[in-house]
């Protein structure tokens, strides 16, 4: 059994496609450039609304902001109940999240100096230092690991969901959204945790390739890993801007 907690990327994504059918299937390098194009889509989408925010289109950039947001949210939905659309969606996916992420990244960058920057070093340079340890097999993907992984993203998923709907009645989780170091735990908590998924998402690419999946799924399993890596992004993000608010 394949499990990861990435919703794109579970144990049920290969049921009903037809794995090992296909002469032409999903490889290795196929999915590490289809990362890479949607990689230059959310940069391109991130351009757009920064550039706004430096032009001082504050509204505009906000409108954007929020389409990008939704407009991801419904986009990946979409993908994970049809994969065979990924090759249109997960494209159509990195330009709305990059409309969103340019937003809030120039709105704190404007805050504290530095920051986009230095999360994005930080976003990468964990997801490589991650790849080198799988693919090294220092670490491993073991089912216990996975089981642990999925139950503390799960455990985090709730958290969120609470707060949101705490929220809507004017109220909030105490301490985990303030800079205090209960708040600066759980952000690093959560970035670990988001960083673990990926190992999972290396561990399930690998599966699809070795079990022969249809072309599509190398659209798929980029998006899926997108998913991880702009969850990653936001997480860091929110620690070290907790972190330079203490300062």
């Amino acid at each position: 059994m394949m499990r990861t907690a990435n919703p794109a990327l579970n144990d049920k994504t290969f049921q009903h496609i037809g794995t090992g059918e296909y002469t032409d299937a999903m490889t290795l390098q196929g999915t590490v450039n289809k990362t890479g194009m949607m990689l230059l889509l959310v940069v391109a989408g991130a351009a757009y609304t920064w550039s706004l925010f430096a032009d001082g289109n504050t509204e505009s950039m906000m409108m954007w902001m929020m389409i990008g947001f939704f407009g991801g949210l419904i986009t990946s939905v979409v993908t994970i109940y049809k994969k065979t659309w990924s090759p249109v969606t997960a494209p159509l996916y990195s330009v709305l999240q990059g409309f969103a992420l340019g937003g809030l990244s120039a709105f704190l960058e404007s805050i504290y100096s530095g920051i986009v920057i230095q999360a994005v070093a930080l976003t990468f340079g964990t997801a490589g230092c991650l790849l080198i340890a799988y693919t090294s097999g220092v670490i491993k993907a073991t089912e216990n690991f996975k089981l642990g992984v999925f139950a503390a993203t799960g455990g985090i998923a709730l958290i969120y969901f609470v707060g949101w709907i705490m929220s809507l009645f004017g109220t909030s989780i105490p301490y985990i959204h303030e800079n205090g170091w209960v708040g600066v735990g759980f952000s690093l908590v959560t970035v670990v945790i988001a960083a673990l998924n990926l190992v999972l998402d290396f561990d399930f690419i690998e599966k699809g390739v070795e079990h022969g999946a249809p072309k599509f799924m190398e659209w798929f399993a980029a998006f899926g890993l997108m998913v991880t890596l702009i969850w990653l992004y936001i997480e860091i993000l929110r620690l070290l801007a907790k972190l330079n608010s203490r300062k």
